[in-house]
């Protein structure tokens, strides 16, 4: 897939990239995996704004996606290939034999008419889910679960993807997407491939009510409050002010917030690029 540039017609359009959707097949959901997402805007049960620079936007339905694979030793087709808007991933609809229909992530080069299996002794093709004791070492993953039966919430985004290096006992050690290498059980399942639509991360909005349609307010900086607002507001001009920190006085740049005494801590073997 490529990215789409435009001609500068508008002032919008002279820096706009866009992604070109050659991959998409269908702009219509399948009826039976759609449900109503409610939009909060920011607001707590009390009405109160809670989350600053939430809030408009495009409205959306949910679409209900099969993050754990559960039906195992039976072949899907992927009848379609088609735009999420909750998520930066493509996602694709597949059909089982009995007639029933599922929405998965759509991993890199999957193509309508294409089948996709889950479960034990399965191949380690793309798209098929397989637990982690099974898939061939140095393998390419995605949608890895950090509890078995749970469903996968590990590199699902737009492009994004794991590498399954060696196992030691009843771990699996995986290379994480930030860098991180952690264990994970071997009876945990995931997905072979990368997420589709890799060239997300290169498109540019063009300007600020395309932001907007996403729903996503201006947000202001630190450094252009007042000190009652901001640790780094105040100060005569344009002087900005200190060391860069949160609004609650958190330091924000390199700043360890993980909690050393976390259980998990002893499954990571090496951890994230800083």
């Amino acid at each position: 897939m490529a990215v789409k540039k435009y001609n500068p017609v508008t002032p919008g359009s002279r820096t706009l990239v866009g992604v070109s959707y050659d991959e998409i097949t269908t702009n219509k959901p399948e009826k039976s995996l759609v449900a109503p997402a409610k939009r909060s805007g920011g607001r707590n049960h009390s009405g109160k704004m809670t989350m600053r620079y939430i809030g408009g936007g495009h409205k959306k339905k949910y679409r209900i996606i099969d993050f754990a694979r559960s039906r195992e030793n039976e072949p899907a087709t992927v009848d379609t290939i088609e735009y999420d808007p909750n998520r930066t991933a493509f996602i694709a609809l597949v059909s089982y034999a009995d007639g029933e229909k599922r929405y998965i992530l759509a991993p890199a080069g999957i193509k309508v008419g294409d089948k996709v299996e889950s479960g034990n002794g399965v191949e380690p093709e793309l798209g098929n889910a397989l637990y982690l004791s099974e898939i061939p070492l140095g393998s390419i993953i995605h949608n890895i679960e950090m509890v078995p039966g749970k469903g996968g919430v590990i590199a699902r985004s737009a492009g994004s993807y794991a590498q399954l290096t060696s196992r030691d006992g009843k771990y699996a050690i995986i290379k994480m997407p930030s860098g991180e290498v952690r264990k994970i059980l071997l009876t945990c399942k995931a997905t072979i491939g990368s997420v589709s639509n890799s060239d997300h991360s290169l498109k540019v909005l063009g300007k600020a009510g395309r932001r907007r349609w996403l729903g996503r307010r201006p947000r202001t900086r630190g450094v252009a409050m007042n000190p009652v607002d901001h640790p780094m507001g105040g100060g005569e001009g344009k002087s900005s002010g200190g060391h860069p920190r949160s609004r609650k006085g958190l330091p924000a740049k390199g700043y360890k917030t993980r909690n050393p005494n976390k259980a998990s801590n002893r499954l990571i073997v090496t951890k994230r690029k800083k």
